[in-house]
């Protein structure tokens, strides 16, 4: 069934441009679980486009990771990272704060097979005539392999951010922590995580 069949935009009249719909209208939630996003990146490698299905499978490895929006991921220079330390400066744009983290393992193989298949050029996410990937390619890609692997909403790129929050919000990390690795300015835009984090309730009930 098609993401649109379940989740329709009704027309509007008089040759208007339909109005926007809230974001619970098209998907239940702002964020995916980690088993989602481990579906997404499957469901990536496995649709067999050569060097695109290992491009696609690492942005979502890393816009998840580090808690990436679409801006900054598709901006990545291989210059911001240190691959012999396992290290990335991520850069933070709408004023939030830069930091440096560390490369998991499965980050460290897919950066390093994505330096062997584009041994060229700056960008670490590029489209197959070299240049670097758009913020739109990469919502379209994202949305198709959603589609691809059986979610009954169009998937947003800034759930993948927010999958991040709620992730380290659920492991017990702090509220400082979380913001600074989130690169928040104002840690209102943090306490979302900690105050929906499901473990807050643990111990409320005694089977």
């Amino acid at each position: 069934m098609a993401v649109a069949e379940i989740f329709p935009f009704p027309a509007v009249g008089n040759g208007a441009p339909p109005r926007r719909q809230p974001n619970s209208a098209t998907r239940p939630r702002e964020h995916l679980v980690p088993a989602e996003v481990d579906k997404l990146i499957a469901t990536a490698r496995a649709r067999g486009r050569g060097r695109c299905a290992q491009r696609d499978a690492a942005a979502i490895l890393l816009a998840d990771s580090h808690g990436l929006r679409v801006s900054e991921l598709v901006a990545l220079r291989w210059s911001q990272f240190d691959l012999t330390d396992g290290v990335v400066h991520v850069r933070r744009l709408k004023n939030g704060r830069p930091s440096t983290q560390p490369l998991r393992g499965p980050e460290l193989r897919a950066l390093r097979l994505l330096r062997r298949l584009w041994p060229e050029g700056q960008f670490v996410l590029q489209t197959e005539t070299g240049d670097p990937w758009t913020e739109a390619g990469f919502r379209k890609t994202l949305a198709r392999i959603g589609e691809a692997a059986g979610f009954p909403w169009r998937v947003h790129p800034h759930q993948l951010r927010h999958a991040t929050g709620y992730k380290l919000a659920n492991s017990g990390t702090d509220t400082r922590t979380i913001q600074a690795y989130l690169g928040h300015s104002n840690i209102k835009h943090t306490t979302r995580y900690t105050e929906l984090a499901a473990d807050r309730f643990s111990g409320l009930w005694q089977d």
